[in-house]
């Protein structure tokens, strides 16, 4: 029981993590890899607004939400869209960007385990003889609401429709009339905030620190390459399969194992099934 529910939280942890990734790559087929950056932006924000400026928790979260989210549609409107449809310059300029803000925090002396986010509700419950703190049981309830909150968005709102156009046929949708650039920088603001909510909502687990933003990077990347990038439902298959490695590796072989079974899921991925477990990427006989 205790496997089965931290397996769940971790899953739904690594859902979030992945979702704003996935939603930047479905719509404009660009590789956010300063999608771990604007995550720990939001954690140090919020930090910043509650502890030097004074305002209260719920303000600072907004706050750092609604400037990552002009953030990532700036990283695109004034850089990604320069070095659009070259895949490794995209690659190495949002990399480049990433990196920059996370150590950025570092050089401003932003290293030391002190800087945390208090949980939204303290204590624990038991279920069925297992303990289980009530952030995590939030992190459940948000990540729930945050799928649905997207299918809805996706499928209900003029802006979800024009995205899903865009991911689905490109030239259709410009035929259409749907302006590839302007859904590229909504769907990067998007993803950003994604970023910002899955921030706020994890990181009362633990400290704030830079190397967190890489970690957030790694675990984003290997959830969309084990579900298959562009498949809204690979990424969850991929999150609670992940999940659950983790969580048994951590179990049986030790925490220290959890970030080798990340990268052997990958690896093991790339060789057997590149395109993921639901992705529509070519096969390999198809492109060479």
């Amino acid at each position: 029981m205790n496997i089965i529910l931290f397996g769940i939280v971790n899953s739904v942890v690594l859902a979030l993590l992945a979702s704003g990734f996935a939603l930047v790559y479905g719509v404009s087929r660009l590789a956010n890899f300063a999608h771990g950056a604007l995550y720990i932006l939001t954690g140090f924000a919020t930090w910043l607004f509650m502890n030097r400026i004074g305002l209260n928790y719920l303000l600072s979260i907004i706050f750092s939400i609604l400037i990552v989210t002009i953030i990532g549609g700036m990283i695109y409107r004034l850089l990604l869209i320069r070095v659009k449809g070259l895949p490794a310059s995209e690659i190495i300029a949002s990399l480049a960007i990433g990196i920059a803000i996370m150590e950025i925090f570092r050089w401003r002396g932003f290293i030391s385990e002190a800087y945390m986010l208090p949980p939204f509700i303290k204590g624990s419950l038991s279920i069925m003889g297992v303990v289980i703190d009530w952030q995590r049981i939030i992190i459940i309830i948000a990540g729930l609401i945050l799928m649905l909150s997207l299918w809805l968005f996706t499928h209900y709102t003029k802006v979800g429709l024009s995205l899903r156009a865009i991911a689905q046929d490109r030239r259709a949708s410009m035929m259409a009339g749907i302006e590839p650039d302007k859904a590229s920088v909504i769907a990067l603001a998007l993803g950003s905030a994604l970023a910002g909510i899955s921030a706020v909502v994890i990181l009362p687990l633990g400290n704030i620190t830079v190397e967190t933003g890489y970690s957030v990077l790694i675990n984003a990347v290997a959830v969309c390459i084990i579900g298959g990038l562009g498949s809204w439902m690979g990424v969850l298959g991929g999150a609670f399969l992940l999940g659950f490695a983790q969580i048994l590796s951590t179990a049986f072989l030790g925490p220290n194992w959890q970030m080798v079974i990340v990268l052997l899921f990958i690896i093991i991925t790339l060789i057997l099934k590149p395109s993921g477990l639901l992705g529509k990427q070519k096969r390999l006989e198809e492109r060479v």
